[in-house]
């Protein structure tokens, strides 16, 4: 149901055939999704914002075998949970991803089962973020109750900039709270779960302040033991506390200086940002097809075969305008240790700069036999990939690199 409309969506479908199954799409605009056209996937055009009308659609299916329901994007986990639970499906518990997709409600669940969690409060007005940001003791992050990919996330150094922030989100139409929180100014991971057990752990890059848009991960995250027996202690508690243990869940954590983690979010879904296809080049295990197996009452069998590590280095632009000319891919994917490239901004594309996700254009995967190796590769491939912008009025390019 629905998806990402790259990465991911398109493995969940190919992954389903491999397990001798047919996947059917079901989205308000399956023209969005362009890999459905490449795959020739049957959708259906569906209103996915109400469960009644897919739970409904998805009886029609039932008669010719109906195995699972699911979805790659966070924005329809808990309808796709509901459905699944309604027609008697493999699925996670919706009670657990509703809980996961308010972050108010997650923490304070969290935080009442003894997981570590920043100090945080609910806001509602300028005001009460102001006071909760001289509380906490400046920095902090301000961020909205539901969303994901970095939308709307901002560090704020002081209770001014804290107000101001949660002003502006406050002003959007369908926003009523925000979350302050703590900073936690240490290095940032992502512990990668199937069925509550830990899958792996993700070294992860952000881009300037205050943002906190992800511009690179690294798999397996190079920590000492400890480190890794730590974080994902705290990943199997934070599950096993939310309920969420059927199905995948993606947690990111931050270490304190004292090196404790602290849970900043989990989401009731994969990893964006092509993590599983990182896990596979370096471990050879599949998430998706093991998440397809599960939530299709297929038995699930992680299976590795390799001990490489990957690394992952996004193409972020470093400013709005209109793509003149993208060079230097050819360079890119020709590096020793390169496996895969990708570029979405062509001549014409106008590029705007939101502080999100939404700002990477492309990506470059690199693998090798040990975790160092393989991110000075994929930082020399994006280095080497080059935007050429068209400024308005004027016939001359310019060149910016993509590197920070």
């Amino acid at each position: 149901m629905e998806s990402n409309t790259t990465g991911t969506g398109k493995d969940f479908a190919e992954s389903a055939r491999r397990h001798g199954l047919r996947p059917v799409l079901l989205a308000r605009s399956p023209a969005r999704y362009p890999y459905a056209a490449e795959l020739g996937l049957d959708t259906r055009e569906v209103d996915t914002c109400c469960a009644a009308t897919v739970t409904a659609v998805c009886r029609q299916l039932m008669p010719t075998g109906l195995a699972g329901v699911t979805s790659s994007s966070e924005y329809f986990m808990h309808t796709a949970a509901s459905v699944a639970a309604e027609l008697g499906l493999p699925g996670p518990d919706p009670a657990a991803v509703a809980r996961c997709r308010d972050k108010a409600t997650q923490r304070q669940w969290l935080a009442s089962h003894g997981v570590p969690v920043p100090d945080f409060a609910v806001c509602q007005t300028r005001v009460q973020a102001h006071d909760a940001a001289w509380t906490m003791a400046s920095p902090v992050v301000v961020k909205p109750l539901r969303g994901s990919g970095s939308e709307g996330v901002r560090a704020c150094a002081d209770p001014y900039t804290a107000a101001s922030w949660a002003e502006h989100l406050l002003a959007g139409d369908d926003i009523d709270k925000v979350l302050v929180e703590r900073e936690i100014s240490g290095p940032e991971f992502s512990v990668e779960l199937v069925d509550g057990e830990v899958a792996g752990i993700t070294a992860k890059h952000l881009g300037a302040k205050p943002y906190f848009v992800e511009t690179g991960h690294d798999f397996p995250a190079p920590v000492a033991v400890h480190v890794a027996e730590r974080l994902g202690s705290v990943a199997r508690d934070s599950v096993h506390a939310l309920g969420l243990t059927t199905g995948p869940a993606h947690m990111e954590l931050r270490l304190e200086d004292s090196g404790d983690p602290y849970v900043i979010e989990v989401n009731p879904r994969l990893a964006g940002g092509l993590i599983p296809r990182l896990v596979r080049h370096a471990t050879g295990r599949d998430l998706v097809g093991e998440v397809v197996a599960g939530l299709s009452g297929r038995p699930v069998r992680p299976v590795g075969t390799g001990d490489r590590y990957a690394s992952i280095r996004f193409l972020v632009p470093p400013r709005s305008g209109v793509v003149r000319a993208v060079t230097g891919l050819d360079l890119a994917r020709e590096l020793p240790g390169v496996v895969e490239t990708s570029c979405a901004a062509t001549a014409g594309t106008t590029i705007h700069i939101g502080h999100s996700f939404a700002d990477r254009k492309g990506y470059v995967i690199a693998l090798s036999g040990d975790g160092e190796t393989a991110g000075k590769i994929a930082d020399r491939a994006v280095a080497a990939i080059a935007i050429e912008y068209l400024p308005p009025g004027s016939d001359h390019s310019a060149d910016h690199r993509t590197t920070q």
